[in-house]
């Protein structure tokens, strides 16, 4: 079986990619810290990755795969990474739920380095489509335009067995936060 083409998303490929990122983080431990309840995590889930896809989308820097089974989010280096997610996400959240987002978002942001890199903010895979290699495929999209502007590559995983799977993949582990759950924050130097 060859695998299918990888694209930039466009906004039509909203829904696809939301719904492949919600089965994909549904054990994650972040996601999971954000919206334990199991009734509100479809709905809530749905609304953080619908956000970070409509803040990120004319960037030109989602990539994905297989009709969006398999997604990397990237952020460019001009708006590394962007801003509060409290303005696009308070109609879709009671208070409690929208302070432990923030929470989370300014403790991370607080670990960043302060040069310039591309930050990969989201890397998931349909359950249905996984074991194929199509999120490896989608963050090296990502990865070859970081080296092409010769910038390092930046993410956080709060999931310990990433942490190996990134470190297979070149990541290098750059900083840890250990609240609210223990979160790796890994970099790739330019290639």
């Amino acid at each position: 079986m060859t695998t299918p083409e990888i694209t930039i998303a466009t906004p039509a490929d909203r829904d696809a990619v939301v719904k492949s990122l919600v089965a994909a983080f549904v054990k994650d431990p972040i996601l999971r810290c954000l919206f334990p309840d199991e009734e509100t995590y479809p709905r809530y889930a749905a609304a953080f990755f619908g956000h970070l896809f409509d803040k990120r989308v004319h960037q030109s820097s989602i990539w994905t795969l297989g009709g969006g089974a398999s997604v990397a989010i990237w952020e460019p280096p001009a708006g590394s990474p962007t801003g509060s997610p409290e303005g696009g996400l308070a109609a879709h959240y009671p208070a409690d739920v929208l302070a432990r987002v923030q929470s989370y978002d300014d403790a991370v942001h607080a670990a960043l380095p302060t040069f310039p890199f591309w930050y990969l903010g989201v890397l998931g895979t349909h359950p249905d489509s996984a074991g194929r290699g199509w999120g490896r495929a989608v963050m090296r999209a990502g990865l070859a335009r970081a080296a092409a502007e010769g910038l390092p590559a930046i993410l956080e995983t709060s999931n310990p067995v990433n942490v190996e799977l990134y470190r297979r993949a070149g990541w290098e582990v750059a900083g840890f936060l250990s609240e609210p759950v223990p979160t790796w924050i890994m970099q790739q130097p330019p290639r």
